[in-house]
């Protein structure tokens, strides 16, 4: 999630947690603890100079719930032999330091990108993918519960604000889970209806809201893409094929940045062929046809193999939109279901030279 959502989030818990008397050093410490897991950016932008190692190192080791308790022990012990608050009240200190840290990747983990949750073990990361990286009603109770909080200092009106904003943040993620569970439902009967019932899938809510879901669907030449708004009552999801490389794709699979993304993403990516070049996309971040993470992994040579290239960003993908254009058709398409266009998950719409 955004570095705003987690430093009220670990504002609002630790606030909750310690002592009242304690109450606005609980909302400064649990802020500061909510964006540490983030600082990982640092060592991860500093040493690490290929793109594909950034983006999957990020959310790694800082993100793992065998780590955490052991810094939030750290962290714990210094300030108790220190004296003052945390010793005054070790054992509220003590939770209230821990789950201001851990709740910042348990929250991340509702995110598509995916958290390492169980690192070091050799397992991809968790996605749960019920909210997107923004969204403004998750995080405004938690907002409205810090400034109260501040305000309203030892008062009890206090913990009843942080509670409260809590309550409704999580009621919120449990609304993102309930809607997700609709959207998997109508798309696993579509789906079905296709001979696809058992076609890896995923869904994911468009930007900034849980209103509009994008549901993903690889198939053995390429992908399927629809799109659920929860009003769509019980029109059928309209999917369109798209395609992708399988075969350079299954080829640069003994690559080392084709492997490490293919275990980033579960899978859910495209290979493309631009010129002699192998582009990979993470399917899971944007729609078509704006994606976040375009990568170039390698190179044709003259006997036609695929060579290892040190991965470069891939930005000039074509048929790109503004971030605008992109929020205004998400707020018409959550409202009106568009009209049938025929069999669209039978037809492709190959907008590069996706064959070759």
């Amino acid at each position: 999630m955004d570095s705003l959502t987690q430093i009220v989030l670990g504002g609002a818990v630790a606030a909750a947690i310690a002592p009242g008397r304690h109450r606005r050093a609980a909302l400064l410490a649990g802020a500061a603890l909510g964006t540490v897991p983030d600082l990982d950016v640092i060592p991860v932008n500093l040493l690490l100079d290929d793109p594909i190692d950034r983006m999957t190192w990020h959310r790694g080791p800082s993100h793992s719930l065998f780590v955490l308790p052991f810094i939030a022990w750290l962290i714990w012990a210094f300030f108790k032999r220190q004296g003052g608050r945390v010793a005054e009240a070790p054992r509220r200190w003590w939770w209230a330091i821990l789950l201001a840290l851990v709740t910042h990747p348990l929250l991340d983990a509702f995110t598509v990108y995916g958290t390492q949750l169980w690192w070091p073990l050799p397992v991809s990361p968790t996605m749960w993918s019920s909210i997107f990286i923004i969204d403004p009603m998750y995080t405004i109770w938690l907002v409205i519960a810090c400034i109260a909080a501040w305000c309203l200092r030892w008062r009890p009106a206090a913990q009843t604000a942080l509670v409260a904003g809590l309550v409704l943040s999580s009621g919120y993620l449990a609304w993102s889970l309930l809607a997700k569970g609709m959207v998997d439902r109508d798309a696993a009967r579509t789906l079905a209806g296709l001979d696809l019932q058992d076609a890896p899938r995923m869904s994911t809510p468009t930007p900034l809201n849980t209103l509009l879901w994008r549901v993903l669907v690889m198939t053995p030449t390429g992908y399927l893409q629809a799109e659920r708004s929860i009003f769509d009552g019980a029109a059928p999801l309209q999917f369109r094929a798209y395609p992708s490389n399988k075969a350079a794709e299954a080829e640069a699979a003994r690559l080392p940045s084709a492997r490490r993304l293919a275990w980033f993403d579960h899978g859910f990516q495209r290979a493309q062929v631009y010129g002699d070049d192998l582009v990979l996309t993470d399917l899971r971040m944007g729609s078509e046809p704006d994606y976040f993470f375009n990568y170039i992994v390698a190179r044709r040579d003259a006997a036609d193999r695929w060579q290892a290239l040190r991965p470069t960003e891939a930005f000039a993908i074509p048929g790109a939109r503004s971030r605008v254009l992109q929020l205004r058709r998400i707020w018409t398409r959550i409202w009106h279901v568009p009209a049938p266009v025929g069999d669209q998950a039978a037809s492709a719409t190959p907008a590069i030279n996706a064959s070759k």
